[in-house]
């Protein structure tokens, strides 16, 4: 059901204290707040909602958190604890007087992240639309962009043979107690021991040994499996909630390490993938593959990025480009003239590909193309603030959407951190020029 929207009554409370009394209203936090068109949000998300049950949260008040959460690269948990005791964080979520205590659960912001979906572009077009009606972006810089991919690492450690067969041993010791299936033998203990002396041996190169581990360890797997699966044949619950774990196991089982072909990196994120990148201190990285486009020149604000998607399967970048362009266009509603990429994009599918240029391309390059095509590198740097200031750097959420999910909102992040740096620079210089117009002297001459 749709939640009751609550307005601001502008009355006084003798045992609360009033927001707007304690902050000071021209910070850029209530200023961004006062911008975004909160409304339109409701508005658009008014679809997701049942007509019947009880009273759902407020839209702004967890669609609020999100945002603080991307801008501020905080967790759920953080984010939920600090706006207990920040005024600002309050009165961006709605707020009118101050609060002593979290008045939902946590785990509502995952509820509705999930509820949300494709609906999260919402948020990062009306990141732009909050950018250009400050000034920060200007009409003229969304028709020349640059378009890159890059890796967005899972949260898991570096999948060796042995960490695989471990946690496939215990993730199935652990499913089997929770249903209580009663195991011959777990191999805890064995198992732990094995994949310890594994890494042992492989550090000392005592490869025989090394190799012997590792047969311990598929051996106990391959145990456990046949075990479970006589243990749960016939009861058709059992069967249905052990499926994919013991398929996950069977791939670990079986899989080598140099094989060709899909391969399972992590038993609790099976959607997680192998992408090489090129780069020397990290040849591999174990994602998704994500898109962004940003501006090409520096806008006053800095560099937007007007566009993010999560691209799983790892494709080839220039297979890509049409579909990514298409969407940019429909996200902002202006047509792109031109566009600048590396050169892993060889080969692309863009609707006009002679609107494209790849970097090192000379034919075709001169005068102002030449010098848009030299700020090209310059989306390395928005990745880079993305990755350390924001959550592209390491996903924690669960599955593939989990993944989309994280790449929009630390786009949504990313847009509204250059926003908040233009509001209070703007406001800086606005306070600069009064003080100095107040210090100024006179240009009348007193009277003698």
């Amino acid at each position: 059901m749709r939640p009751k929207k609550h307005a601001p009554t502008g009355a006084g409370d003798l045992f609360r204290a009033r927001l707007d009394q304690i902050i000071n209203m021209k910070h850029e936090l209530v200023q961004l707040a006062e911008r975004i068109d909160w409304e339109w949000l409701d508005g658009e998300i008014a679809a997701l909602y049942a007509d019947k049950g009880r009273p759902g949260i407020e839209t702004r008040f967890v669609i609020g958190l999100l945002l603080l959460k991307h801008m501020f690269a905080l967790s759920d948990e953080q984010v939920c604890e600090r706006w207990v005791y920040d005024p600002y964080f309050q009165h961006f979520t709605g707020e009118e007087f101050f609060q002593h205590a979290f008045p939902h659960e946590r785990s509502d912001l995952s509820h509705w992240r999930q509820r949300l979906g494709d609906k999260l572009e919402l948020l990062l077009a009306e990141s732009l639309r909050v950018a250009h009606e400050a000034g920060a972006l200007r009409p003229q810089d969304l028709k020349r962009v640059t378009v890159d991919t890059t890796v967005q690492p899972k949260a898991i450690t570096f999948p060796t043979d042995a960490k695989l067969l471990h946690a496939a041993i215990r993730g199935l010791g652990r499913l089997a107690r929770k249903h209580g299936v009663k195991l011959r033998q777990s191999y805890a203990r064995i198992a732990k021991r094995a994949a310890m002396m594994a890494g042992r041996y492989a550090h000392a190169r005592q490869f025989k040994r090394h190799h012997r581990a590792l047969r311990l360890l598929r051996t106990r797997l391959g145990r456990l499996i046949r075990d479970i699966g006589r243990k749960i044949e016939g009861e058709p619950a059992l069967e249905a909630a052990f499926a994919q774990p013991l398929a996950r196991a069977v791939q670990i089982r079986f899989q080598q390490q140099r094989q060709r072909g899909w391969k399972l990196y992590s038993f609790h994120a099976p959607e997680v993938e192998c992408i090489g990148k090129g780069k020397a201190r990290a040849p591999y990285e174990f994602g998704v593959k994500a898109s962004i486009v940003t501006t090409n020149a520096r806008a006053p604000g800095g560099q937007f990025v007007l566009h993010a998607v999560a691209l799983p399967g790892n494709p080839y970048d220039g297979h890509t480009l049409g579909a990514v362009i298409a969407a940019t266009e429909q996200l902002t509603g202006c047509a792109i003239e031109r566009g600048y990429l590396d050169k892993g994009y060889r080969g692309h599918d863009a609707a006009n590909p002679r609107r494209f240029f790849l970097s090192g391309q000379k034919r075709g390059v001169f005068g102002v193309i030449k010098r848009e095509l030299r700020r090209r590198s310059a989306i390395e740097a928005a990745i880079g603030h993305m990755k350390n200031e924001g959550h592209l750097g390491r996903c924690w959420l669960k599955g593939r959407e989990g993944d989309a999910a994280n790449v929009v909102l630390s786009a949504v992040g990313y847009n509204l951190r250059l926003v908040l740096a233009w509001l209070k620079a703007f406001l800086r210089l606005f306070l600069n020029a009064l003080i100095w117009a107040l210090a100024a002297p006179s240009p009348l001459k007193p009277a003698c």
